[in-house]
Order: C-alpha cells, then sequence, then structure tokens
C-alpha cells in the first residue's frame, strides 16, 4: 500500500474497501441477514437479563463498576450475564458494520441500501446510551420501555434492508389494489399497539428485572394483560381476514405465503401467551415469548413489504472478456 493510499484509506475506508472488493449479490444479502439476526438476539439476551434478576448486574454506565469496566468476580452470575449482554452490543455493531460495508462496495452502488444500513447503526448507538440511561435510573419500568421499543425500530430497519437486497431500484410496482394495501396498514398498526402494550405488561408485571426494590408500573397487570390478549386477538382476525381477501382478488403468491407465515406465528405466540398466563409466568417462557414478539414484527413487515415488487434494472459490468476486446480495439 502507498503512501497516498494510506491517505485515502483515513480519509474514507469505505470508499476506499469498496474501490477494491466487489461482493457477491449474496455476500450482502447475508450481511443484511447477519444484522437482522443480531438485532433479534440483543432483544432475546435483553430479555433474559431481566428475567434472570440481573438488570443491575453492572449498577453503573458506562463502566461495570465504579473502579472496572467489567464485571468482577465478586458480583457473581448476575454481573456475568448483564456484561455478556453489554458485550453482545459490540458484536451488533460488527454486524451491522459488516452491512454497511457490503451495502457500500456492491456494484452498482445503491444509496438507499447503504442509508437502511447507517440508520440500524444510528439506532443501535441511541438505544446503547438509552440502555445506559436504564441502568442509570434503577430499572425504570418506562425507560425499559423506551428500550425495548426502540429495539423494535431497530429490527424494523433490518427487516427494510434485508428484503431490499433482494429487490432493486426501480419505483415499487404495487402487486394488489388500494383497498387491501390499507387492510395491512391497518394490521401493522394493529400490531404496533400490541408490541407497545406488551411493553406496559413487562413495566406492571412481576419481572422486575432485579431482586432488589424496583418501580413498577401503577396499573393492575392483569387488566393490561387482557388488553393485551384481546389485541392479540385483532390481530389474528385481521390477519385471517387478510389471507381470505387476497384469495378472493387472485393476489399473487408472495403476499399469500406471507400472510399463512404470520397466521401460523400468530398462533404459535398466542398459544406461549395463554400458556405462561395460566402458570405464573415461568421465566422460560416468558423468554420465548418475547422472542415470539420479534418474529410477529418480522413476519408483519414481510407481509407489508410483499405487497408491491421492485424489478432490479440489469447492468453488464466490464469483466475480463470485455476488457480484452476493447483493448484489442
Amino acid at each position: 500500500m502507498t503512501r497516498a493510499d494510506a491517505v485515502a484509506a483515513v480519509r474514507n475506508p469505505l470508499a476506499f474497501i469498496a474501490a477494491r472488493w466487489t461482493p457477491d449479490p449474496k455476500t450482502v444479502q447475508r450481511a443484511a441477514l447477519a444484522a437482522l439476526v443480531m438485532s433479534v438476539v440483543i432483544v432475546v439476551t435483553g430479555g433474559a437479563v431481566r428475567l434472570t434478576g440481573s438488570g443491575l448486574g453492572c449498577p453503573t454506565w458506562p463502566k461495570c463498576t465504579e473502579d472496572s469496566i467489567s464485571n468482577t468476580a465478586e458480583m457473581g452470575i448476575h454481573g456475568y450475564i448483564e456484561f455478556g449482554n453489554r458485550m453482545l452490543t459490540y458484536v451488533l455493531c460488527a454486524a451491522v458494520g459488516w452491512a454497511i460495508i457490503a451495502a457500500r462496495s456492491e456494484k452498482p452502488y445503491r444509496r438507499s441500501l447503504t442509508r437502511l444500513g447507517w440508520a440500524q447503526f444510528w439506532v443501535v448507538m441511541g438505544n446503547a446510551i438509552l440502555g445506559g440511561i436504564v441502568v442509570l435510573v434503577g430499572l425504570n419500568p418506562y425507560t425499559v420501555a423506551a428500550h425495548f421499543l426502540l429495539s423494535t425500530a431497530l429490527i424494523a430497519i433490518a427487516t427494510a434492508m434485508w428484503q431490499r437486497t433482494r429487490e432493486g431500484d426501480e419505483a415499487p410496482r404495487p402487486l394488489v389494489g388500494k383497498a387491501v394495501q390499507q387492510l395491512v396498514w391497518v394490521l401493522v398498526v394493529a400490531t404496533v399497539l400490541l408490541i407497545a402494550v406488551g411493553t406496559v405488561v413487562t413495566g406492571a408485571g412481576p419481572h422486575a428485572g432485579d431482586s432488589s426494590e424496583v418501580e413498577r408500573m401503577p396499573l393492575a397487570w392483569e387488566s393490561v394483560s387482557k388488553l393485551h390478549a384481546v389485541l392479540a386477538w385483532i390481530v389474528v382476525t385481521l390477519t385471517f381476514a387478510l389471507w381470505f381477501v387476497l384469495k378472493a382478488v387472485e393476489a399473487p403468491r408472495g403476499p399469500l405465503t406471507r400472510t399463512r407465515d404470520l397466521f401460523l406465528i400468530l398462533l404459535a405466540q398466542g398459544a406461549i401467551g395463554y400458556v405462561q398466563y395460566f402458570t405464573d409466568l415461568p421465566e422460560i417462557l416468558v423468554g420465548a415469548h418475547m422472542f415470539g414478539s420479534c418474529l410477529v414484527w418480522i413476519a408483519t413487515l414481510r407481509v407489508l413489504l410483499s405487497l408491491r415488487e421492485r424489478p432490479s434494472t440489469e447492468v453488464e459490468l466490464p469483466g475480463p472478456a470485455a476488457e480484452t476486446s476493447l483493448t484489442r480495439a
């Protein structure tokens, strides 16, 4: 590497890498998928921190203790769990970074794809700071709810990027009529409300996140749980109705398949929800329900994104044969 190369790498490392590497489209898709998977993993492990009572395993932030950046043996298992979850944030950052680099290096360059990668990065940074605030305010339930909802936004952006890696950049063409699109948007809004009320159930419920006295939302937990269940049935009903509407209008296979997938995930999630409710919220089932919440959100977004198509524009990049013919000419 020359001195000029080193200077260029320091000034704009992404452009430097992009000028020397052209990833296969499958590589870009895998990078986006890795970022999506890690955005779900960080939610599930964050739930494990709360369910094991390790939310204040590291009692301060950004260090784990006043004198140590990492946990100590004296802090016990809770310190290991909380600090381990913090370390997974760096793995998430690495996955998002890989997605950004792969998107930036793809040929032809797709600005919209790179922007989705950077949007994930800034959401991760914002949520890391919010996570620190959660610790500093002693697991205040409102900040915990905001922390989860911001993670839900991250999953939405990651899902959109993963979908866009398999599409072109032409203007989207709708595959269904406007009435069906409106029905799906109602489904999306209902799902958002379902997830939001789920955070209230958590904030009022018994799993406070730490063995010490932690503030809870001053609401009747069982009443909020029943509202959550009603919203769940609304989402299930909307999904079932959507499937019949799509069949009636002879919609393409994509929207039908995505709607069927969402319906099956909702049934499994509902079964877990009712079992955990009637068995006094065992931690393993609550964790499974949090994982299911991520899957429901992803499946709902995939239904929305399946309502249109973006054909790719074929662009021929000069290969060895083309370069040889040009040289001969």
